[in-house]
C-alpha cells in the first residue's frame, strides 16, 4: 500500500460513510476506507453467499457470533437479519479493527449487536496478540504453540474470553449460527464454547489457518455428530488449511 493511500487512510476522510453496495450486508452503513472490499461486497463471496442462505433466507430472533469480526462486515449483516429480537456478539481483540467495528454498529444503530474486545478462546484471562504489518490487518494472531516473535511484530496486550462463560451467566443466548476465523486459534475458540454447540447444535462457518487448528475443531465437531463441506476450497494441497467450511449438525 502506497504511502499516499495510507496517509488517506489515516485521515477522516477514511471515514467517509457509505452504503454497502452489495452480498449479505447491503445497504448497512460503512466507512470508505480501508478494506473498501466491504462496502463494495466483493469480500469473501463464497462465505457471503453461504451466510445469505441461513435459515432459508430468514434468521429474525436468532442468537448469532461472529468470531474474529475485524470491521464487523458480518456482524453488522447478521445482527440487520436478526432484528431487534435477535441477538448478535462479536469478538475483536485488535483494539484498531474494533473501534472501527463499532463505528459500524453504531451507525446502523443496532443496540442488539453486542461487541466485545476481546478473543474468544478456551480459557478466560489475559493473553497477547502478535502483530505484523499494518494496525488494522487480519493477520494479528494469538501466539500459536510454541511460536515465537517474529522480528517486526508488536505485541498487544488483551483479553480472552471462553464464551461457554458468557452462557452460563446469562449474558449471551447459546447461538444458532457461529462464524469462526480467528487467524489459527479456532480450535480453542472452539473448546470453549463447546458446551454451547452441544446444546445449541448451531451452524458454523469455520476458516482454517493451521493444520493444528483443522485438527482440533474436528476433535470437538466430529463426535457431536456434525458433517461439513467447503465453501471456499483450501489453498493448502491435501488438507483443509486455508478453507471455509460449513458445518452443520
Amino acid at each position: 500500500m502506497s504511502p499516499r493511500l495510507r496517509g488517506l487512510i489515516a485521515s477522516t476522510a477514511g471515514l467517509i460513510p457509505v452504503r454497502v453496495r452489495g452480498g449479505v450486508a447491503k445497504g448497512a452503513r460503512w466507512t470508505l476506507y480501508p478494506w473498501a472490499s466491504y462496502w463494495r461486497g466483493t469480500h469473501e463471496p463464497a462465505v457471503q453467499a453461504a451466510i445469505g442462505r441461513l435459515g432459508n433466507g430468514d434468521i429474525r430472533g436468532w442468537s448469532c457470533w461472529d468470531l474474529g469480526a475485524h470491521f464487523g462486515l458480518y456482524s453488522v449483516a447478521l445482527a440487520l437479519r436478526v432484528g431487534p429480537s435477535g441477538q448478535v456478539a462479536a469478538f475483536e481483540p485488535n483494539p484498531w479493527s474494533f473501534a472501527r467495528l463499532e463505528r459500524h454498529r453504531r451507525m446502523n444503530r443496532l443496540e442488539w449487536l453486542r461487541t466485545y474486545q476481546a478473543a474468544a478462546s478456551d480459557r478466560s484471562g489475559d493473553a497477547e496478540l502478535l502483530t505484523y504489518g499494518q494496525r488494522d490487518s487480519t493477520s494479528a494472531h494469538l501466539r500459536y504453540g510454541d511460536e515465537t516473535q517474529g522480528e517486526g511484530s508488536a505485541p498487544i496486550g488483551i483479553r480472552a474470553l471462553r464464551l461457554d462463560d458468557l452462557v452460563a451467566s446469562g449474558e449471551l443466548r447459546p447461538p444458532r449460527f457461529a462464524k469462526v476465523d480467528v487467524e489459527g486459534h479456532g480450535h480453542r475458540a472452539i473448546e470453549g464454547m463447546r458446551g454451547s454447540i452441544a446444546r445449541a447444535r448451531p451452524v458454523l462457518v469455520v476458516g482454517f489457518h493451521s493444520r493444528e487448528e483443522v485438527e482440533g475443531v474436528l476433535a470437538v465437531l466430529g463426535p457431536l455428530g456434525y458433517r461439513w463441506a467447503p465453501i471456499a476450497q483450501p489453498t493448502e494441497a491435501g488438507s483443509m488449511v486455508g478453507g471455509d467450511y460449513l458445518f452443520e449438525p
